[in-house]
């Protein structure tokens, strides 16, 4: 038995008390659709009346005024499919708060997706009394979306176990994690490939590495509202800074060589201004503080744009998912002017930065090209188990210390992508569901039958 399926077992056979009160996540729509687009919830469904309905097709986010998704397709019961819109709102009353049902925009929509039931029976009609079908989403799905609050960085229960196993066993144990992580990062991406491509796929999880944590969710808006099919057949810079809202109006106040980049993204951007407004992230989607100056987002929106420009060689990279040749490849992605500035208020610095660091590309590797390749060839598997880690974040340090405690031991795993990815994995099953009191958790007794 391979060890991810043996850490499968282990992480199955855990019997876990709820908690007497759950408190809901109040979900952003914007997140729930971004959700959607992925195919996080699936692409088959039930509607409220009792109807299969199967989306062939999950469309484009909508340009224009209307509903949210255009250019969808789904199939009812296995019939014939049916081309229409899509609409996604929190509450099934939207539709009606929203005046949906007298815009003959919404004529045509498809389907009608919420989250929370009205509570008396709701119908969503259309302005010629068309009943739209409906389909109620469960935002519990998204169980990697509503962990509770970190524990406290002290020692766990699980240490001790831990601590008697020799250094092989652990490594085996953490590996096997690991693994399995792999394979639930592959599914993600093949579930994206299968709904919009292998290349859009690839773009979207690459933009979203480029988010970092913090600003994952716009990147993730960015890459499904402006597809890369359409990115390279325009200048994808004008369109990524216009859409993102980081171009700004008055340019009289700055420096020469930003007022000239930045006239020059007006240029393209404002004959499309008024086709992709609808699109526009709003500012307070953005995360700015807790980041390093080199990785604003500002600076990450020129490296997807030049990723984009030399899509051909991200593809050959991806196929081939040679670590030296990746991390080569992006130790030569230049951009003459975001290689010495910060954002566009910053001053010019006087030294050259690397558009996309070595931690960004090994995050890359971690959590997009290697997945995708193991997925093919496991013998890639090695390839992994290789990679070094620059650096290790706050999350895998606090999972490190509440496993192994502090001394040489937590130190080395930290220093192995593999290793760090592993104690993730067992700090999210574990640790996170048992964070009030860690004498509940069933890991070490899991553990001895390893």
């Amino acid at each position: 038995m391979k060890i991810g399926d043996r850490y499968e077992q282990l992480r199955g056979g855990l019997v876990r008390e709820e908690p007497l009160i759950r408190t809901p996540r109040d979900w952003d729509e914007l997140e729930l659709q971004a959700h959607w687009f992925a195919g996080d919830f699936g692409r088959e469904f039930v509607t409220t009346t009792g109807q299969r309905v199967r989306i062939v097709q999950f469309g484009i986010w909508n340009h224009e005024a209307g509903p949210d998704f255009a250019e969808a397709a789904v199939s009812f019961d296995d019939g014939e499919v049916v081309r229409g819109p899509i609409e996604l709102d929190l509450d099934a009353r939207d539709w009606e708060r929203h005046g949906h049902a007298t815009n003959a925009n919404y004529e045509s929509v498809a389907l009608h997706i919420f989250t929370r039931r009205a509570p008396t029976e709701f119908f969503t009609r259309t302005a010629q009394h068309r009943l739209v079908p409906q389909v109620l989403l469960d935002p519990t799905q998204l169980a990697d979306e509503l962990a509770p609050s970190p524990p406290e960085a002290r020692l766990g229960r699980c240490a001790g176990p831990l601590r008697e196993l020799s250094d092989d066993k652990v490594h085996e144990v953490l590996y096997g994690a690991a693994q399995f992580r792999l394979r639930r990062k592959a599914a993600v991406l093949a579930r994206l490939a299968e709904l919009h491509g292998p290349d859009e796929a690839l773009y979207q999880a690459l933009a979203a590495t480029l988010g970092y944590k913090s600003n994952k969710l716009p990147f993730t808006l960015l890459a499904q509202r402006l597809p890369l099919r359409l990115l390279r057949k325009n200048e994808a810079d004008a369109l990524l800074f216009g859409v993102s809202g980081f171009l700004p109006h008055d340019l009289a106040a700055f420096e020469t060589s930003t007022r000239t980049y930045l006239r020059g993204l007006w240029e393209n951007w404002w004959p499309r201004r008024a086709e992709f407004e609808r699109l526009k992230i709003g500012s307070s989607l953005w995360r700015m503080s807790g980041q390093r100056p080199a990785n604003h987002p500002q600076r990450r929106l020129a490296a997807l744009g030049q990723m984009i420009r030399q899509w051909p060689k991200i593809r050959a990279l991806a196929d081939r998912a040679e670590a030296t040749a990746i991390h080569e490849f992006f130790a030569k992605l230049k951009d003459e002017y975001w290689d010495f500035h910060y954002t566009v208020t910053s001053k010019t610095s006087p030294r050259r930065m690397a558009l996309v660091g070595e931690s960004r590309v090994t995050e890359m590797l971690a959590n997009v090209f290697l997945p995708l390749a193991i997925a093919q060839d496991e013998a890639h598997w090695a390839d992994f188990k290789k990679l070094r880690a620059p650096l290790a974040n706050q999350r895998v340090e606090v999972a490190a210390l509440r496993l192994f405690g502090e001394g040489a031991r937590m130190k080395e795993y930290l220093k192995s992508v593999a290793l760090q990815q592993g104690l993730l994995q067992i700090y999210e099953d574990f640790c996170l569901r048992d964070a009030s009191d860690c004498a509940q958790c069933l890991f070490p007794r899991q553990l001895a039958k390893w």
